[in-house]
C-alpha cells in the first residue's frame, strides 16, 4: 500500500474530512466547501477512487436527520458547559445571563449547520459502508435495493 493510503486510513479523520468510508481516500461531496450553500449536500454518485455508491437505496439519507439532531444537541450542551465554566451562571430570577447563552448558541448553531449537515451524511454512510483495507482487490458491493429506473423519483 502507498504511504498516502496509510495516512488517510484513520476513521475519525476520514469522517471529519468527508471521505469515502470504504477507501477513506476519495471525497464524497462535489464541493469541498461546506459553505457553498447551493451545493452543500450535493454528493458524487460514486467515490472517485474506489467507485463505492454514495446512495445505497432510495431515500437513504432520511436517517441523517436524527444524526444531525444529535450533533446539534451535543453542540448546544458543549456550548452550555463552556459558558457555565467560563462565565458562570446561577439560576435565579435576577440573573439573565442564560439568555445571552441562548442567543449566542443559536447564532453559532446556525453558523455551523452546513458542517453538521455534511458530518451527519458522512457518519450515516460510514455506518452502512464498512472500511475495506484491500479495496483495490475487491469490487464494491452492489446495493440490493437499488432500482436504476426509480432513482431520482423522490
Amino acid at each position: 500500500m502507498s504511504k498516502d493510503h496509510h495516512s488517510t486510513s484513520n476513521y475519525l479523520f476520514s469522517v471529519l474530512a468527508n471521505k469515502c468510508p470504504r477507501c477513506r481516500t476519495g471525497y464524497i461531496f462535489k464541493s469541498k466547501n461546506a459553505y457553498d450553500l447551493n451545493n452543500n449536500t450535493a454528493m458524487v454518485e460514486h467515490c472517485p477512487v474506489c467507485h463505492q455508491r454514495t446512495e445505497i437505496e432510495v431515500g437513504f439519507y432520511y436517517g441523517t436527520g436524527y444524526v444531525s439532531y444529535a450533533l446539534s444537541i451535543a453542540f448546544l450542551v458543549t456550548t452550555f458547559v463552556a459558558w457555565w465554566v467560563l462565565i458562570g451562571m446561577s439560576f435565579s430570577i435576577d440573573d439573565n445571563r442564560i439568555f445571552y447563552w441562548m442567543g449566542s448558541s443559536v447564532v453559532l448553531l446556525i453558523m455551523v449547520q452546513p458542517l453538521i449537515m455534511r458530518l451527519s451524511r458522512t457518519l450515516w454512510l460510514s455506518w452502512f459502508v464498512k472500511y475495506d483495507p484491500n479495496w483495490e482487490k475487491h469490487e464494491p458491493e452492489i446495493p440490493e435495493r437499488i432500482v436504476p429506473e426509480h432513482m431520482g423519483n423522490w
